[in-house]
């Protein structure tokens, strides 16, 4: 092909051919992409692909092609609308009750009348920074007096945090681009054929050429940043839990007195459970005094249920942990935690399929008595250090195996350390350790089984070294130990000995 000639859609290749490429490593760098028409862009970049010069909306084949390595996933865009939805619901719970979603990226939060309890509108933002900071996010925070320039100085501003003040929003976007007006593509290409770039140079034309050539819709935006207009604003508002109020004529106090009213809140729950199609997870009941105190007894369920018999006997448990004192006015039961539950398929002899034992039922009135903590299973975690390899689970969870390898029994978390230990380096397994006041000769030993530190977790497992040993003391106990360090590189750790856990 000769220079010159390029076929269409190719203006990226000649702007690329126009100077030597040189493709850069990307190891670790995570985008995702998406189907537009008949090509894959870019939804989204990390920060490190960002470095690299990738860009959403940048063709697939491009990203490749600039950078090797390139970890590509496909994107989600319902799981990040979930997942903002649910940023939303926290926001106006958490910082104000006007709280709503600012384009598929993007809140909106009115600090009208709240910015005060958090100490000014500044320490406000930045305690909000850092919560997005925990939660492993990085944002972008402006405050305005409009909701369109706030919109263009947190996505256009390029700063964690802007305070505009009240009336200078038109000094404060002037320098943007037009697509900080929230404008549609068409209305962007005309004016960039008119040789409009700025918001500024829109703010200083006459407003009846630009309306006959762009439409009203396009200056609505442009009044609604600078304050001319009113917009619209579409507050999320949280749903409130279902609950039920009984309220006494006379203060009860009696065990009877409080079961029939436990089962009295209960048939009234119950019905507006099965009418939103959802199910009980965890129960509140909080029981008013007549010396205005409140006491609650909470209980959880290991699945979501709305059967009221069920319900009312795990309730009628906690009747002996109440103190009425001098009589109960006020009762409320509420369904704290919810889910989804519709109708599924019981398994029987007509179905061909065996009935599955009701566990749930037994988990609930055992958690009820013991405590939900003390009720758990364990399952594997993916980690080669056996410390970070258990996790509980719930009594109903599924769980994950181990793998087939001699494991003890008991595992210590932390291990605990043994002394005057005599092995010969750099692998020679234990011939004799203290442990708990208690010297132990080794008989017979089995190892070393070396492990590496985790260094994906903490900078200083980078060099990390554990070596195991399987060892049976004299009078035949068995145990696990390990030896940090490889007994030659002083890097990898200090030598220093620790049982990690005891055979049966």
């Amino acid at each position: 092909m000769k220079p010159g000639h390029w076929r269409p859609g190719a203006r990226w290749a000649r702007e690329e051919i126009s100077a030597p490429v040189k493709m850069r490593e990307g190891h670790g760098a995570l985008v995702t992409a998406h189907r537009v028409g008949n090509r894959d862009l870019l939804a989204a970049v990390c920060p490190q692909a960002r470095a690299l010069g990738l860009a959403p909306g940048m063709p697939l084949a491009k990203a490749r092609i600039l950078v090797s390595g390139l970890d590509v996933r496909p994107a989600d865009p319902a799981g990040d609308a979930a997942l903002l939805q649910r940023r939303g619901l926290f926001a106006a719970r958490r910082w104000t009750p006007r709280a709503a979603l600012s384009g598929a990226d993007g809140l909106w939060l009115d600090l009208s009348g709240v910015a005060h309890l958090f100490g000014g509108e500044q320490a406000m933002c930045e305690r909000i920074l850092a919560f997005v900071r925990r939660l492993g996010f990085s944002a972008r925070i402006a405050v305005a007096g409009t909701t369109g320039a706030a919109h263009a100085l947190a996505r256009f501003g390029g700063v964690p945090l802007s305070l505009c003040p009240g009336g200078e929003e038109a000094a404060a976007i002037a320098h943007f681009p037009l697509a900080a007006l929230r404008l549609d593509e068409a209305a962007l290409a005309t004016a960039r054929r008119l040789g409009l770039d700025r918001v500024g140079e829109l703010i200083a034309m006459p407003r009846a050429p630009l309306q006959r050539r762009f439409g009203a819709e396009f200056l609505l935006r442009l009044d609604e940043a600078l304050g001319r207009a009113p917009e619209p604003f579409a507050p999320i508002v949280p749903e409130e839990p279902s609950s039920v109020l009984l309220r006494f004529m006379e203060p009860i106090a009696g065990a009877e007195a409080i079961a029939e009213a436990l089962g009295e809140a209960v048939r009234r729950l119950v019905p507006k459970l099965a009418e939103a199609g959802l199910g009980a997870r965890r129960l509140a009941l909080a029981c008013q005094l007549v010396d205005n105190s409140v006491q609650w007894q909470i209980v959880s369920l290991s699945r979501a249920t709305r059967d009221g018999d069920h319900l009312r006997q795990l309730l009628y448990a906690k009747i002996e942990k109440i103190d009425p004192g001098f009589g109960i006015e006020r009762l409320r039961l509420v369904a704290a935690r919810v889910e989804p539950l519709a109708a599924r398929p019981v398994a029987s002899v007509l179905s061909g399929e065996p009935p599955a034992p009701a566990l749930a039922a037994l988990v609930d009135r055992r958690a009820v008595r013991l405590g939900a903590r003390r009720l758990y299973r364990l399952t594997a975690l993916e980690s080669d250090l056996p410390e970070r390899s258990v996790a509980r689970a719930g009594p109903l969870a599924e769980t994950v195996d181990w793998p087939r390898w001699p494991r003890p029994i008991r595992l210590l978390s932390p291990p605990e350390p043994v002394e005057q230990v005599m092995a010969a380096l750099p692998d020679g397994p234990p011939r004799r350790f203290r442990w708990r006041g208690r010297v132990h000769q080794v008989a017979a030993a089995d190892g070393p089984e070396r492990v590496y530190g985790e260094w994906w977790r903490r900078e200083g497992e980078r060099a990390a070294v554990r070596d195991y040993f399987q060892v049976v003391d004299e009078s035949g106990a068995r145990f696990w130990l390990f030896r940090s360090g490889d007994g030659e590189d002083s890097a990898t750790g200090d030598l220093s000995w620790h049982l990690q856990g005891v055979f049966a």
